[in-house]
């Protein structure tokens, strides 16, 4: 697939999908969700990525929202077909075996702060904004902001904000705990990069298990939480990742991991 409203690229076991509609605020159509999707596709099956950052093109906008003069023409049920793929896109993201990160540089609202909660933590410029002014349209949240808002940040919180339409800003947005870090706009780029390396220098196994025990057992009791956990934890030591983390500890120097998922 030939990509006209993203920017893919891999820098060495980092991927990068950057939106590219700068003129449009990087809104989004059902074509740029249909790129993105492949873009997801080609990084599950690529061995050699082990970490993804999303982000929009130019320092306006990382994705203002849907792309509301596409909505207007559509009915009901269309709407409730681009909402669906939207949502499919974004739990596509979300099962990723590496990690994601959203580096928010500008807005982040309605569907852009739907897309970045759907990675698996965000770091945002000083400038940067996040809200879900639907309801300002006469609509509501579509990509899933009701539910992982209230996730992240409380249901009061969550309310408020889905309620009122109102924006908030990166500060804000860290209070709260749906940003992880807040940098200035020159340095958000160069930070998130560094976190991205980090996490690629990783065993993809145990990355996998780590994502993998935090997402789903977020919503189950601690007991079975827990054993879930305990499972994951043994599953890691037959990596061979795991091997060569533990004899790098006991040589005193730095592992070097090439494992891959099995």
């Amino acid at each position: 697939m030939a990509y006209e409203n993203i920017i893919f690229e891999i820098e060495g076991g980092v991927a990068v999908i950057k939106f590219n509609r700068p003129k449009a605020l990087n809104a989004i159509t059902p074509d740029l969700l249909a790129e993105m999707s492949d873009a997801l596709d080609k990084i599950e099956t690529d061995t050699s990525v082990k970490a993804l950052v999303l982000t929009g093109e130019g320092d306006k906008a990382f994705v203002a929202g849907a792309d509301i003069g596409h909505m207007v023409k559509l009915d009901p049920l269309q709407i409730r077909k681009f909402s669906r793929y939207g949502q499919e896109v974004l739990f596509g993201l979300e099962k990723l075996p590496i990690p994601a990160i959203a580096c928010v540089n500008g807005f982040a609202l309605g569907g852009g702060t739907e897309l970045a909660m759907a990675c698996d933590f965000i770091y945002a410029s000083e400038n940067a904004k996040f809200g879900q002014p639907e309801i300002n349209l006469g609509i509501m949240p579509g990509f899933g902001g009701t539910q992982r808002l209230s996730r992240l940040v409380g249901k009061a919180m969550a309310k408020e904000l889905c309620m009122t339409g109102g924006m908030i800003g990166a500060q804000e947005a860290k209070e709260i705990g749906l940003v992880n870090k807040v940098f200035p706009p020159e340095k958000l780029w160069e930070e998130t990069m560094k976190t991205a390396n980090v996490m690629a220098s990783k065993g993809k196994v145990s990355m996998r298990a780590v994502k993998r025990c935090i997402d789903r057992g977020y919503d189950l009791d601690l007991h079975s939480g827990c054993y879930m956990e305990s499972d994951n934890f043994g599953m890691c030591m037959s990596s061979p990742d795991c091997k060569e983390g533990m004899s790098a500890f006991l040589e005193k120097r730095k592992p070097e991991f090439k494992g891959e998922l099995s």
